[in-house]
C-alpha cells in the first residue's frame, strides 16, 4: 500500500490463507486489506489519535436505506448526546475525487444528518458542514476536532 496524506499508523496486519488483512480498531476485527480500507483505517485513526474524536462514537460501514436501496457508510461518529457528528466517505487511494462521491456522500447525509461530512480518498480530503437551513454546505479548511 502507498503511504497516504494521513499520520502514519501503528497497525496489525496479517496474511490469512489468500487475503492480507488489517485490524479494525472499531470493529475490532480484521478486514480484507483493500486500497479503500487502507484509507479508512488511516482515516480512522487520525480522527481518534490526531482530533480526539472517542472511539466509543464511532460506527464503521453501517447500514442505511434510501429509495429501497441497502447502502453503507464509511464512518459515522456521533456526538455525545448521540447525533449524527460526522459522516466520512472513504474512497481507494487511486480514485479521483469526483463530484460523484460528493454526491454518494449528500445522498447519505439526506437520512443520516450529520453536522460535518468529509469525503477522502487518503491524498485529498474535503470536509463540509451543512447549513443551518438544510440548503447548501459550506467547505472548511480542516475536519474540526472533537469538542
Amino acid at each position: 500500500m502507498i503511504e497516504l496524506n494521513l499520520p502514519n499508523i501503528d497497525c496489525n496486519i496479517r496474511k490469512k490463507a489468500a487475503n492480507v488483512e488489517i485490524f479494525d480498531i472499531i470493529r475490532k476485527k480484521y478486514i480484507v486489506l483493500t486500497p479503500e480500507e487502507w484509507v479508512r483505517q488511516h482515516f480512522i485513526h487520525y480522527l481518534i489519535h490526531h482530533l480526539n474524536y472517542p472511539k466509543s462514537l464511532f460506527k464503521v460501514e453501517s447500514g442505511l436505506n434510501y429509495n429501497r436501496l441497502s447502502k453503507r457508510s464509511d464512518i459515522l461518529v456521533y456526538n455525545n448526546a448521540m447525533e449524527p457528528e460526522l459522516l466520512v466517505e472513504c474512497k481507494a487511494y487511486n480514485v479521483k475525487i469526483n463530484q460523484k462521491g460528493f454526491d454518494q456522500l449528500s445522498i447519505y447525509n439526506s437520512k443520516i444528518k450529520a453536522r460535518y461530512l468529509v469525503l477522502t480518498n487518503g491524498l485529498s480530503h474535503y470536509c463540509c458542514t451543512r447549513s443551518s437551513d438544510d440548503t447548501r454546505y459550506d467547505f472548511l479548511n480542516e475536519v474540526p476536532a472533537y469538542k
